[in-house]
């Protein structure tokens, strides 16, 4: 077993223009109303810049409370801009690893539904909620075991828990996930997701970047448990 505790976040990768960050699933990444205590954006200060919401300057995209892994943040007003075109035009290569609750009929899918804000529960969001959005997830199953399915699944559009609701949705809600009826397994206190790697253009210079981060300890010793391990 794992007993190491892991920083907040480190940074994988900085230049003058953009850093990318390994953050712990503890990590949220701006403040927010539902949130007291520190934050990514708070912890980063003034290396950030970009966009207009002074809450979130240079946030390119985000990662849920309870999500572990890589995320881009721009250091650059103009590289901030580009970042999120990037986004936008499906150029910005985001890969997770996932652990989803029983067995998928068929090895690789696309899941392709909207989502909005659920109508009852304001911190959830749903399939076809209030104001939904188009959602475009592919996965594959990178291996099956005994009670759930390893997946790596990549975003085609980056809405607010779009995988968990997107997992919910086909009926293999993720391991850990109890806001969307995941199983309680693996002394897991969080959601069994991992932004594992990114794959991008540089903003300024054109170079493709491509950044991987291991999984966290806790995940790395709940997958070893799912694969039969002691």
């Amino acid at each position: 077993m794992h007993s190491e505790v892991a920083p907040p976040y480190r940074i994988v990768f900085g230049d003058d223009y953009l850093a990318v960050i390994d953050k712990s699933a503890d990590l949220v990444i701006h403040p927010a109303p539902s949130h007291e205590g520190v934050t990514l954006v708070e912890l980063l200060g003034d290396e950030l810049a970009g966009g207009d919401d002074p809450e979130r300057p240079g946030i390119v995209h985000r990662l849920d409370r309870g999500t572990s892994g890589l995320l881009v943040v721009a250091r650059d007003p103009e590289a901030h801009r580009k970042l999120q075109q990037m986004i936008r035009d499906r150029s910005f290569e985001r890969t997770y690893l996932a652990l989803a609750d029983g067995r998928f009929r068929s090895r690789t899918g696309t899941i392709d539904a909207p989502i909005g804000r659920a109508s009852r529960k304001r911190h959830r969001m749903a399939v076809n909620g209030a104001s939904p959005r188009e959602a475009r997830t592919h996965f594959e199953v990178k291996e099956t075991l005994r009670s759930d399915s390893l997946l790596e699944v990549k975003l085609e559009t980056g809405r607010t828990h779009q995988i968990r609701v997107h997992m919910e949705a086909v009926g293999h809600p993720l391991v850990g996930d109890t806001v969307y009826g995941g199983p309680d397994r693996y002394s897991l206190d969080r959601q069994f997701l991992h932004s594992r790697q990114l794959v991008f253009s540089h903003p300024v210079s054109g170079e493709t970047l491509h950044f991987e981060a291991e999984l966290p300890p806790e995940l790395a010793d709940a997958l070893d448990e799912a694969r039969g391990g002691d």
